[in-house]
């Protein structure tokens, strides 16, 4: 059981060498994957970094390999101890070695991950950026196209406008007409009163009839004036 246990020190501290330097990598791989995300541009030199990169995943997966490989040598030989301490002690430092490897398996699946979801999206942007020249006119269609409705939308509220103007102006000669109806009326009340002649009073008639035709001819020219506007604006 002494050699079992000298195996299983052996294989521990090989083993803690081994997650000691996996995680170190996994630390400056991730500073390089900060550094190449920060830089905008593709150069040689990022593509030296990306190779890099990919070496440096390979032989921290192996590390994980190894340290694995080791676990199970070290979970076979701590069930061999006669000692139930001993080897409820031993039985924690496997489990805590396994859990760790596991642990950098995933946070490497993760960055392998990342960085090809990153390389898709370059390849993707590329691929649109190598159409962009032949698909120009089709942006312009739809500038010039998006200028057509601005400008259609700025005619139509202007329309709106020279309507909302016209009804008021026409609603300011019906009250007009309605006052100079009530004015007649007083006045002819007025002159019957004085025994004025009716000579006077079909003066005032052909007078009250000239404003009529007048006020019909305003109405019928604002009207023209809104339509002539509506069609130069359309």
């Amino acid at each position: 059981m002494e050699g079992a246990g000298g195996n299983l020190s052996e294989l521990y501290s090989s083993s803690k060498r081994l997650s000691m330097k996996v995680r170190d990598a996994l630390e400056r791989l991730e500073r390089l994957e900060f550094t190449s995300t920060s830089s905008s541009s593709l150069s040689s030199s990022t593509a030296a970094v990306a190779g890099s990169s990919d070496d440096q995943a390979t032989s921290i997966r192996r590390d994980i390999n190894q340290i694995q490989s080791l676990c199970a040598d070290m979970d076979r030989l701590w069930r061999s101890i006669a000692s139930k301490p001993q080897r409820d002690l031993w039985k924690r430092k496997v489990e805590q070695v396994s859990e760790e490897a596991e642990s950098f398996r995933t946070s490497l699946d993760k960055y392998q991950s990342r960085r090809q979801k990153r390389m898709q999206e370059a390849q993707e942007r590329a691929e649109l950026l190598g159409r962009a020249n032949g698909d120009s006119h089709v942006l312009r269609i739809f500038d010039e196209e998006a200028q057509a409705m601005e400008s259609v939308r700025r005619s139509s509220r202007l329309l709106e406008d020279s309507f909302a103007t016209g009804v008021a102006i026409l609603s300011k000669y019906s009250e007009q007409r309605d006052h100079l109806k009530r004015a007649q009326r007083k006045a002819l009340d007025v002159l019957n009163t004085l025994g004025l002649s009716n000579s006077l009073l079909r003066l005032i008639e052909r007078r009250n009839r000239v404003d009529k035709w007048i006020k019909y001819a305003g109405m019928v020219l604002t009207i023209v004036v809104i339509f002539i506007f509506w069609r130069w604006t359309r």
